[in-house]
């Protein structure tokens, strides 16, 4: 027998995170718009307890690339029915189920990542390549990409068909000297980072380029500082923070 079509479902969402995210990115400026835009970027995805367990994750390094299910933490109870996506200028409005926008009723976010290392000692951590994840986003769930299933090469998009352009990057080669001296545990190369996620033009897509003005961001420890000088993006600084952030 069918059920009445207005009957509540009376189950209750037991949610809560089984792991979290130690990034590159510490706020929210400045994340590319879209997983595997910045490939260089570096996250470890921690498990935690009780689901910190080695079993937990055999297999997982038999595969390329993850599918995380995570929330957009800083934005949580926060949701409209129309927003303005960047790829269309940040001027025009669309529903909030026809983008990826993080203001979303229950302001869940999806990503594929690259799977570099699964490390089980002495902390069960998955070490991805291309996250768009914020320090400290909690991580829902964790499934392997299988491409055969999840990949469709007959799918389109009529508002984002293809990747954003992306901008030149200028580095003065005395930003460039102290990038190539940084070293982390998660193997960042830092000139590459600068690099791809300046390539995106992190500035909003509705702002027309002010050459007297700097932007900044957080990156690896680091104030990284530029401008828009005609067609370029020009990093002007790259300061060491000081405080540390610990792992």
């Amino acid at each position: 027998m069918n059920a009445p079509a207005n009957t509540e479902v009376d189950a209750q969402l037991n949610i809560v995170p089984i792991a979290t995210t130690h990034s590159c990115f510490s706020e929210k400026f400045g994340i590319p718009r879209q997983p595997l835009l910045a490939d260089a970027s570096r996250a470890a995805i921690e498990l935690l307890a009780p689901f910190n367990d080695p079993d937990a994750v055999a297999g997982l390094d038999q595969h390329t690339h993850l599918w995380l299910t995570w929330q957009f933490h800083q934005v949580a109870g926060q949701w409209s029915p129309k927003v303005r996506p960047p790829r269309l200028g940040g001027n025009k409005k669309l529903g909030v189920f026809a983008t990826r926008s993080p203001f979303r009723p229950n302001n869940i976010g999806l990503s594929v990542v690259r799977l570099i290392e699964v490390r089980t000692h002495p902390k069960v951590e998955l070490i991805v390549a291309g996250a768009d994840l914020l320090d400290g986003t909690p991580i829902l769930d964790i499934k392997p990409y299988i491409p055969y299933a999840d990949s469709v090469p007959s799918a389109s998009s009529q508002l984002a068909e293809q990747p954003p352009q992306q901008a030149a990057v200028h580095i003065p080669e005395f930003i460039l000297e102290r990038a190539q001296a940084y070293r982390d545990n998660l193997g960042t190369d830092l000139v590459a980072l600068i690099r791809q996620v300046l390539a995106q033009d992190p500035k909003p897509a509705y702002q027309q380029p002010d050459p007297e003005r700097i932007y900044g961001m957080e990156l690896c420890g680091f104030n990284l500082q530029w401008r828009y000088v005609q067609e370029e993006i020009e990093v002007v600084a790259l300061e060491k923070l000081e405080y540390e952030r610990t792992r």
